[in-house]
């Protein structure tokens, strides 16, 4: 990854949705802002999904992130429930696109696995890693938090996958000679 990287993780919710800013540069993490996005639950849906839009396209402008990471959900036992947070996905996921940002997706595990080093980690475990990843960071809320894990989780597999591609074509431009 060249340079800094300035990175929006989201943790998508129909309530609520976390969002967290760093900035990468190599294994250098530094935090920018954080917070969550609560939707007003009598709202009628359509509305509570605009809202939701409006919200995050106002967090994009601020903050003016390169790239966007996501929480991957996990059906829950309620199919009506599952329908509607995919809805609120989909903004979250439809918002930084329209923004023109890169957005990737990372499942739960697998952001556990990137900040604590445990694909089944619990919480406070990542709260914890959170806390000496970002230090002096007050992080205000749980949705918040794990926005901010998706954007450090991105920002460690970026960096990876940029020297996997670095050696590769290393590797090919020497086999070439």
């Amino acid at each position: 990854m060249a340079g800094v990287q300035r990175i929006i993780g989201l943790d998508p919710g129909l309530r609520a949705t976390g969002w967290g800013v760093i900035e990468a540069e190599g294994n250098r993490l530094r935090h920018i802002a954080h917070g969550t996005i609560r939707i007003n639950p009598d709202e009628e849906l359509a509305y509570r999904l605009r809202f939701l839009h409006d919200a995050l396209t106002e967090v994009l402008a601020e903050w003016r992130p390169l790239a966007a990471a996501v929480e991957e959900t996990f059906v829950n036992q309620n199919p009506a429930s599952t329908l509607k947070l995919g809805q609120a996905r989909g903004i979250v996921l439809l918002v930084p696109a329209q923004a023109g940002l890169p957005v990737a997706e990372y499942a739960p595990n697998l952001i556990k696995k990137a900040v604590v080093g445990v694909g089944h980690a619990e919480k406070d475990q990542v709260h914890a890693m959170l806390k000496r990843l970002l230090p002096g960071v007050v992080i205000k809320g749980a949705d918040a938090a794990d926005a901010l894990a998706v954007a450090i989780t991105h920002a460690h597999l970026a960096t990876t996958q940029s020297r996997i591609r670095a050696a590769e074509t290393a590797a090919f431009i020497q086999a070439g000679r």
